[in-house]
């Protein structure tokens, strides 16, 4: 199984286009995206991603057109809108997805235990992190804007192999990095 984590895209085409050209290069079996699409129309770009793979999304806290988020996934074959929270068994892996609004939340979905991966967004600081048998994801946000040119960071998903056991960043605009 490998996956592909998006999340803040906050309506930067461009870079979304590049984040699904990286997931369709690495033919990842699953991409999350954390939320925060903001416009709705944005999550039509993910027809793009082969055909193989199936796509699920959760609403982040700038999302507020819920109708048009779920006409926007209906419209997508192996798309699954999970509204605020999902949480899913594949690859004996169980995999919990949330925005990350609440703090809170997010601490306790972290300490429970209760998943194998935790996949958040929100705070705009990436994450890769293991804590006790959880394996936190956060790709940061996708937005270009979110950057300074003069810092050598920039907007990445995250690609986790479970043949590997391996999750990591991918900065969009450096696919030197793509395997």
């Amino acid at each position: 199984m490998k996956i592909g984590v998006i999340s803040d895209t906050h309506d930067d085409v461009e870079n979304t286009e590049k984040a699904i050209n990286i997931f369709n290069m690495l033919k990842v079996d699953y991409v999350f995206h954390a939320g925060d699409y903001v416009y709705p129309g944005m999550i039509s770009l993910f027809k793009k991603l082969n055909k193989e793979t199936i796509f699920y999304g959760v609403r982040g806290n700038n999302d507020g057109e819920l109708m048009g988020i779920t006409r926007q996934f209906d419209e997508i074959e192996n798309a699954h809108f999970l509204n605020e929270f999902g949480k899913l068994l594949i690859s004996s892996k169980n995999i919990a997805i949330y925005h990350g609004t609440n703090c809170d939340l997010s601490e306790s979905l972290m300490e429970s235990q209760l998943f194998d991966i935790l996949i958040l967004g929100h705070t705009h600081i990436k994450r890769i992190e293991k804590m006790g048998k959880t394996l936190v994801l956060n790709p940061g946000p996708l937005n270009r804007n979110f950057f300074s040119k003069y810092i050598n960071d920039g907007p990445c998903v995250i690609i986790y192999d479970e043949k590997r056991e391996l999750a990591e960043f991918i900065n969009i605009n450096s696919t030197q990095n793509v395997k």
